[in-house]
């Protein structure tokens, strides 16, 4: 759908250039814009080989594990269903680190391998309430509301119970993931120094403001829901 509307975008760009007599701007436009695409993607280029370096130097020293000791409080509180030393912990928390980094380019791979353990174990989740629900065993509150068909009925199109239904972790880890509390907006800075900016760090207060309060929203209304389900 994404690429229908960009499509269309660029097609009534020129369009309206044509009949406005300024399809020798929109040309320019097409050709300079290019340019800056090129010189930008050098930049980031180096920003990324920079970072992701340094990334590895902290691995390798043991600095990366240290701060995924550190945050292991704030994962468990997010995510209590998860068993301690399951794998979608350490990836959970590589994520995480990398985001208050601004590292998004290192955040997507430990993201991802996160996202994979995380549906293992909702699979593993569902196959168990399935087979509860096949011994014809319910939950109390399906009994006292004396209505266990009704239960069984409902539960199904519940997370939980089918596996292409995303769990509550699942959910609290791609919400955490669009708040992303950034300590280094590296890529921010990277663009306004691309472009000229005679501060190009002005942004880090900014940006560390916002991206707090929108991790403290997420993490508020992740805990609220829940409690709701």
């Amino acid at each position: 759908m994404l690429n229908y509307i960009w499509a269309a975008m660029i097609l009534i760009g020129i369009l309206y250039g044509a009949f406005t007599g300024n399809i020798e701007a929109v040309s320019n436009a097409a050709l300079d814009s290019a340019g800056e695409a090129v010189d930008l993607c050098l930049t980031m280029a180096g920003v990324t080989a920079l970072w992701v370096g340094l990334m590895e130097v902290a691995k390798n020293a043991g600095l990366i594990a240290s701060m995924t000791r550190g945050i292991s409080p704030f994962v468990s509180f997010l995510f209590p269903k998860i068993p301690k030393n399951h794998p979608a912990r350490e990836y959970i928390s590589t994520n995480i680190i990398a985001n208050l980094l601004g590292l998004g380019w290192a955040a997507t791979p430990a993201g991802l391998k996160a996202m994979e353990k995380l549906q293992e174990l909702n699979e593993e989740e569902c196959a168990k309430n399935r087979a509860v629900l096949a011994q014809g065993k319910y939950p109390a509150a399906g009994r006292q509301a004396g209505a266990e068909r009704s239960w069984a009925a409902n539960w199904k199109n519940r997370a939980g119970f089918d596996p292409k239904v995303a769990s509550n972790e699942m959910c609290t880890f791609l919400i955490l993931n669009i708040s992303s509390l950034q300590l280094i907006p590296v890529n921010m800075i990277a663009y306004r120094s691309q472009y000229g900016s005679a501060v190009p760090t002005a942004i880090v207060a900014p940006a560390i403001a916002a991206t707090f309060v929108s991790t403290a929203a997420a993490v508020v209304y992740c805990k609220w829901m829940d409690r709701k389900r």
